[in-house]
């Protein structure tokens, strides 16, 4: 049965290369049509490279304007330089002091849970913080991002002192609370 086999793929196999040599023979027509007419045109004629414009170089001269990258005081220090050097050196926060705990979290964050008093007489409050802790602290800590130290507390409220950039390089405090929710 393998040699009948063979004999028969003998045979069919040229047979089958001529019909489809004999089918890639016809469609050439239309594009040797087309290669014919396209060399019987004159040949065209090239656009010249477009004329650049030259290179004007722009020298910017601005050793008498003020530089963009400092900050602007808009204080005319000019006016009065004693005044203004007073209070670039005047409130600052203390940078090398360590943290506390709770000037982690934003003062809003923040929620006085109730007070305690001691047997001296010190009246501590209770602080709960985002991270579901409750803190003691008293008048003295420091509580909140911008500084802020406790200089009261009251059933009712802590109140606090912060320390805020004023937007031109310098410092002002400010006046904040933490109440009681019930």
């Amino acid at each position: 049965m393998t040699g009948k086999l063979k004999s028969l793929l003998k045979i069919m196999l040229p047979g089958a290369f001529a019909v489809l040599l004999a089918g890639c023979g016809e469609g050439l027509g239309d594009l040797q049509g087309f290669v014919a007419q396209i060399r019987a045109k004159p040949p065209g004629r090239i656009e010249p490279i477009p004329e650049f414009q030259p290179y004007h170089s722009f020298e910017y001269t601005s050793h008498d304007l003020r530089d963009p990258f400092k900050m602007v005081d808009f204080r005319r220090p000019e006016e009065n330089p004693e005044e203004i050097a007073a209070l670039g050196s005047g409130l600052r926060p203390d940078i090398d002091r360590v943290k506390e705990p709770l000037e982690d979290f934003p003062l809003d964050t923040l929620r006085l849970k109730g007070t305690i008093d001691d047997k001296d007489g010190v009246k501590w409050g209770l602080i709960f913080a985002p991270d579901n802790t409750i803190h003691r602290v008293i008048e003295g800590n420091y509580l909140g991002q911008n500084h802020g130290r406790i200089i009261s507390v009251t059933d009712q409220a802590i109140d606090l002192t912060e320390i805020v950039p004023d937007g031109l390089g310098n410092y002002i405090e400010r006046s904040s609370a933490v109440a009681l929710i019930e």
